[in-house]
């Protein structure tokens, strides 16, 4: 391998490899003790001790010139024999890292891969001209997916954008830049920079069809739970488990998203999660997540809120259909009320209150009947969206699939090179070095 200096550090960029395969620059200013080596954009580079994970990737050209240690054994391919981005999937097949974990070596949890080792495995190594074939058939199913994907998110936009303009909470207009205004402070229901500029310039939203009411006006109480140190792992069978954030933080209902409670504590069932509650994740280090709402359709069993979720206690004589609130607190009109009460720009963790969330204000529909049919309108968009999310997932599966089996022959799925000539030869990793 190519060695450098401490002198030379500035100028080339220190890195690490994921487990994903993905290779990024370290923030570290100074050289690394000991030898040091130079890495060039196309060359293979691995960590010894995760390598076996999938700690083994290609430098990408964005990097540039880099420099490892001695635990980042660097191979450089012969580009003539293999197709830099063919060699990064070839890299995250299945058959090669069970074939990588043969060569590790060492104490259980401390194996590692030597570059001897490295350089006696053995790839698939068609022409130049399938291997390009191959990488651009698969990067061709990876557009059809991100187009499913990107119909996806239209629809529910879509969808929840006509939900909003059911309610008549559409978001304002866009403000002037710098606009010279006068106003009457009489006239003015909110004292703030945006208020008056939206009052004297006639940006005001249209005025909802439909009540305003405060979330405490429809709603009993919010309780939140309990955070008891739990064990690392999801509940398993008859165990009981606490909800993490992240169970409610994407908006869907997450059960799988929890940890197991210990054996020696004791559950406590009045925390327990059922099916029709509605959860509202009360802190995270996103802004973005904090106050997301979820509608609990299903889950399993003997679950607990944690403190970090609030739970919503409906009235016994419901004003308002629990699905149609979990929808009109996802949206922008109530994510703004949200955000506007802590600073999104520090790192540290966000909370919204319990006093904040119960003043929340949005147009509610007196008619029950009313509630359930623009849930339903919005839920016929997710459903949709949720299809082609679905669709677009098994067309990265199969395409990945269809590229490990065309290059090692895996008779569960149908090769895509099949006529005698394309037979793929191997290459010891020696000879690319």
């Amino acid at each position: 391998m190519e060695t450098t200096t401490a002198e030379k550090f500035g100028d080339h960029k220190p890195i690490t490899v994921h487990l994903t395969g993905e290779i990024s620059v370290r923030d570290r200013p100074q050289p690394f003790q000991g030898a040091m080596f130079v890495g060039h954009p196309g060359d293979i580079v691995f960590s010894k001790i995760d390598a076996r994970l999938g700690a083994i990737g290609v430098i990408p050209e964005s990097i540039g010139t880099a420099v490892v240690t001695a635990e980042y054994p660097i191979h450089t391919p012969d580009p003539d024999a293999l197709d830099a981005d063919y060699l990064k999937m070839v890299l995250r097949t299945g058959h090669f890292i069970a074939d990588l974990r043969q060569k590790a070596s060492g104490t259980s949890g401390r194996k590692r891969v030597t570059p001897e080792g490295f350089r006696s495995l053995r790839v698939p190594c068609p022409g130049i001209d399938d291997q390009r074939a191959l990488v651009a058939a698969y990067h061709e199913a990876l557009g059809q997916a991100a187009a499913l994907e990107a119909e996806a998110a239209e629809l529910e936009t879509d969808g929840l954008r006509a939900f909003e303009a059911a309610l008549g909470i559409v978001a304002p207009p866009p403000l002037p830049d710098r606009p010279l205004f006068v106003g009457r402070f009489s006239d003015l229901a909110r004292w703030s920079h945006e208020a008056v500029l939206r009052r004297v310039t006639g940006t005001e939203p249209p005025p909802s069809p439909y009540p305003i009411v405060a979330l405490e006006d429809v709603i009993a109480d919010l309780e939140n739970g309990w955070s008891p140190q739990c064990l690392t792992r999801p509940a398993d069978g008859e165990e009981w488990g606490v909800l993490k954030v992240s169970a409610v933080s994407s908006g869907t209902f997450k059960a799988s998203e929890n940890k197991a409670l210990p054996p020696q504590l004791t559950p406590r069932a009045n925390l327990e999660v059922k099916a029709g509650d509605v959860l509202i994740a009360r802190a995270s280090g996103a802004a973005s997540l904090v106050g997301r709402c979820c509608y609990v359709d299903a889950t399993q069993p003997r679950l607990m809120v944690c403190d970090k979720i609030f739970r919503v206690i409906p009235f016994a004589s419901e004003p308002v259909d629990l699905r149609f609130l979990a929808q009109v607190l996802r949206t922008d009109h109530v994510r703004r009320q949200i955000l506007g009460e802590f600073s999104t720009e520090s790192g540290m963790m966000k909370n919204v209150t319990k006093p904040v969330l119960l003043g929340l204000t949005f147009p509610l529909p007196t008619d029950l009947a009313v509630q359930t049919a623009l849930v339903a309108d919005l839920t016929t968009s997710q459903t949709a969206a949720a299809a082609r999310r679905g669709k677009a997932l098994t067309t990265r599966r199969d395409a990945w699939r269809a590229f490990e089996t065309a290059i090692y022959g895996d008779a569960s799925e149908p090769p895509l090179i099949e006529s005698p000539e394309d037979e793929t030869d191997e290459v010891s990793m020696e000879t690319v070095e």
